[in-house]
């Protein structure tokens, strides 16, 4: 069972991404921030990684150059809502496998991790989306 490293700090958009690709049947490990994240990193060795860019206290760009200095092959998604054109460039000069935007359909996710480990998910659940909470 591939293992999948969530850092994200939105409680319910944590929540929603653990169901989802538990029921996909990967294996999920959460982390509320950027530090317990770093930990979990190097405790678990995940497969993938899905990374929020805007999270307090480390960010995840600083966690993505400290993987980077670490391992230049970790797959690294980016899942955020930061959709600023120059922070998806720079990321993507460090080599991430893909930069998804919060608001895009959950199936997509699915499609991503189809083609980094080219193995068929064990569950679908087409048309869901993944939307902030109203604030």
């Amino acid at each position: 069972m591939k293992k999948i490293l969530v850092m994200e700090d939105e409680p319910n958009v944590r929540a929603l991404l653990d169901l989802y690709l538990r029921y996909q049947g990967y294996e999920v490990i959460l982390a509320d921030n950027g530090w317990k994240g770093l930990h979990l990193y190097h405790q678990e060795l995940p497969d993938v990684i899905f990374l929020n860019l805007k999270m307090p206290g480390v960010d995840g760009l600083t966690v993505l150059k400290y993987i980077r200095s670490f391992d230049v092959n970790q797959p690294v998604i980016i899942y955020t809502g930061d959709t600023n054109p120059e922070t998806e460039r720079e990321v993507r000069a460090m080599g991430i496998t893909e930069f998804i935007l919060k608001n895009s359909p959950l199936s997509f996710l699915t499609d991503v991790l189809q083609r980094l480990f080219k193995t068929p998910a064990s569950g679908t659940a087409p048309g869901l989306l993944l939307r902030r909470p109203a604030a």
